[in-house]
Parts: C-alpha cells; sequence; structure tokens
C-alpha cells in the first residue's frame, strides 16, 4: 500500500491492546521510575505471523523488569495492532504519544507503517528506533535523524543472492517468485540490481498477493521456464506451500529463499524435509529449530527465556527470535544512556552502539552503529539446509556489489 500525504483518515480506529498485560500498562500512569516504549505490530490481518515479534519483545521487557529494569527504571511497553495498515499504524502512533506519552516507538512492524510515522516522529523528535523493516529509507540519518533501522537492508539481501548466483551458476536461467508489496519488491531490487546485464537470464517473474489462491498455477508456470533457480522471496507460510508444489510438480531447481521465509520450523519441515533439502538462503540470526545450537550459550539463555516468561509461542519461532534479539539491543541503548533518557541522548547512544557478537546473532555478525551510518546490523551469511541444519558457508558478507561494479 502507498501511503501519500493527501491520505484520509476518517474511520475511527479502535485501539487494541495485546491482552490484558499491554492494556494495564497503557492505563498506568508515566513516573520518574520508568521508561515508556511504544510498538506497532500485526496481531491481526494478513501478517499476523510476525505479531510473535511484538509478543517476544513484551516478554522481554517482563523479564527486565522483573530482573530489577533498566538502570533502576521498570520498562512499560505498550504495543498497538494495526491490522497491517499503514493508515491504522499512523493513528496508533500518535496515540501512543499524545495520550499514552511515550519516550520513544521501538520496533514497529513493516514498511508502509512506519514510512506513514516517520515524518511525524521526526517532526516531533521522537525516536523510531529499530524498526522491524528492512527498507533503506527507514535508516537515512541525515533525512530523518530520528528514524533507525536494525536488520540489514532488503536490497542488500537480494544483492547477495545475485552475487551467489553469478558466483555459483554463471548464465543459468532464474525465475522469481516475489511477494507483491514493498518488502518483496525491495528484495526482487536487490537481485536486479546485483545481476545488473545478467538480468536477461531472468526469464519469468511473477508478483503474488500475500493471499493468492494461485500459488500452484504461479509455479507450474515458472516450472515450464526451463529455468535451472528457483528464488521465492515472501513469508515462511507462503513458502512452505511453493517448496511443497514444486516438489509434486517433480521439480528440483536450485532453490533460494529470503531469510524472513527461511525457518526450519515454520517453512521448511512443513514442506517436508525431504522437499527442502538443499534450500539457499542468507541469515544474520541463529534459526532457532536448528539442532545445532542447542548448546550455544546464548540460544540456552533464549530457551531459558522462552520457558519462564513467554509461553504464547514454540520456541523455534525465527519471528520471535527476532523481537527478542531487538529488543536485548534496545536495552543496550538504554543501558547506555545512564541517567540521562532524553531523547536527545536516546538517539545519541543508539547511534553509538558497539557490539561484537550479539548474543542470537550467527557467528561473526556485528551491530555497530554511527552519526553517519545508521544501520546496526550490515551483514549476513549464506547458508544451505542440509536436511537437518543449516550449514553456512563463505565468509559473513558486509557489501554485496550490483554486477557492474564487480567488474
Amino acid at each position: 500500500m502507498r501511503v501519500t500525504g493527501r491520505m484520509l483518515f476518517a474511520v475511527a480506529v479502535a485501539v487494541a491492546s495485546l491482552g490484558a498485560m499491554s492494556q494495564e500498562r497503557a492505563e498506568a500512569p508515566a513516573t520518574v521510575s520508568e521508561i515508556r516504549i511504544g510498538n506497532i505490530m500485526p496481531y491481526s490481518g494478513p501478517l499476523s505471523e510476525f505479531g510473535a515479534i511484538g509478543k517476544a519483545e513484551a516478554a522481554y521487557f517482563d523479564m527486565i523488569n522483573e530482573r530489577g529494569g533498566i538502570n533502576g527504571r521498570k520498562v512499560r511497553f505498550i504495543t498497538r495492532d494495526d491490522n497491517s495498515d499503514p493508515a491504522t499504524a499512523l493513528e496508533l502512533t500518535r496515540g501512543l504519544v499524545e495520550k499514552d506519552d511515550v519516550l520513544l516507538m521501538f520496533g514497529s512492524f513493516g514498511t508502509p507503517g512506519n514510512l506513514a510515522t516517520r515524518w511525524y516522529l521526526n517532526e516531533r523528535k521522537i525516536p523510531q528506533l529499530f524498526v522491524a523493516s528492512g527498507d533503506e529509507e527507514l535508516s537515512r540519518p541525515r533525512a530523518f535523524p530520528w528514524t533507525m533501522g536494525w536488520q540489514p537492508s532488503y536490497k542488500a539481501e537480494g544483492r547477495i543472492y545475485a552475487n551467489y548466483i553469478q558466483a555459483y551458476y554463471p548464465r543459468r536461467k532464474i525465475v522469481v517468485l516475489w511477494q507483491n508489496d514493498q518488502f518483496g519488491r525491495d528484495l526482487f531490487k536487490g537481485i536486479e540490481e546485483g545481476l545488473g546485464d545478467l538480468n536477461r537470464f531472468v526469464v519469468v517473474d511473477i508478483a503474488f498477493d500475500i493471499a493468492d489462491e494461485h500459488l500452484e498455477g504461479h509455479v507450474s508456470i515458472l516450472k515450464r521456464a526451463g529455468a535451472d533457480i528457483f528464488v521465492f522471496l515472501g513469508v515462511p507460510s507462503t513458502a512452505s506451500q511453493v517448496i511443497k508444489l514444486a516438489a509434486s510438480l517433480n521439480w528440483h531447481p536450485v532453490f533460494i529463499l529470503n531469510d524472513a521465509s527461511a525457518s526450519i520450523a515454520n517453512a521448511l519441515a512443513p514442506a517436508g524435509i525431504e522437499n527442502s533439502a538443499g534450500v539457499i538462503s542468507a541469515a544474520f540470526l541463529k534459526d532457532p529449530s536448528d539442532p545445532a545450537w542447542r548448546d550455544d550459550p546464548g540460544m540456552k539463555d533464549w530457551f531459558t527465556f522462552m520457558d519462564k516468561y513467554h509461553h504464547i509461542e514454540s520456541t523455534n519461532n525465527n519471528a520471535a527470535l527476532y523481537g527478542y534479539a531487538a529488543a536485548e539491543a534496545l536495552a543496550q541503548v538504554l543501558k547506555q544512556c545512564g541517567d540521562d533518557l532524553s531523547r536527545e541522548n536516546i538517539m545519541r547512544q543508539a547511534a553509538s552502539l558497539r557490539v561484537d557478537q550479539p548474543s542470537v546473532a550467527l557467528p561473526g555478525i556485528k551491530m555497530n552503529t554511527s552519526p553517519d551510518n545508521y544501520l546496526p546490523i550490515k551483514q549476513m551469511r549464506l547458508e544451505q539446509f542440509d536436511g537437518r541444519s543449516w550449514q553456512s558457508f563463505g565468509d559473513v558478507i558486509e557489501t554485496a556489489f550490483t554486477e557492474g561494479r564487480k567488474r
């Protein structure tokens, strides 16, 4: 959905809370002993599977509060449901700022909603931190100094897949099935940028809607194109269907999945391990359903956290792990603030992060920011699913080039 300055907000928006917990938090007055944080999530609607991010963040701050808070202050996390609608996201954000008196907005999900609220928050000089989107527009410190992304950009991720194809399967036919929204479009643009002149080898690309009922027809068309490489860009539930459909057609191309859809528990296992073996992706966080991390210290803390504080989601939920990791990053920023919780200092500390190994990030992935480079995580690793576990290969990738620049 494209948001413009002409959009009218004529429909009254019902403010939804995340259960009784969030409602209680919203009604309590702010005091010098608390930090109020606002958040927008799609707890309902077509992207509701990503509501697990906000639920895990709420649980993380429950854990922090039980341990005494941050620098002696408790966190009051107020999260609302926008049903993946940017107009609703703006209305709810205004309410969080003007009625709930939040100090900052944190981790709100989706490109359209964050773009819709960016002008409002920057005009009021309210931090819009670690948004759950890989759109490069949301990490432009000169133009929007109060807005900061968190994860690697979608376009950079797309370029990684393009570079992989060039290195391992040069001049082979490619087909792409991409989700028809800003998220899928950015990933696909990254692939096009990375391939450059080699885009002529993309013989067919098909855009699909999130509730598309014609996936079988799409996959059949792509198979008939005679391609060697199949790139899927979407969400886990759709990825699972597409993998099964390809297998049912006895089609076994080189299969590339984008990071957000490449969950063992939520995509690969439901599609059938035998159908998913060999899938390629790029990632920056560990997959909680990957047995390789069972004895990893950071993941042990994750499983302990889920067992004690968050019984809503499965411990294998990648979206929940994302929320945990983002909340950990915000907690680090607030710790760095000390007793100065001015919004200016919050942004100053967010722009001076130095974390060599976030607890649930893949080995070698760092989290660093500066006043001129807002994006905390800029690295990813290529990996392949061997039927049981993800196997990383190659070096940590910080910059993926276009085909033209590589020459």
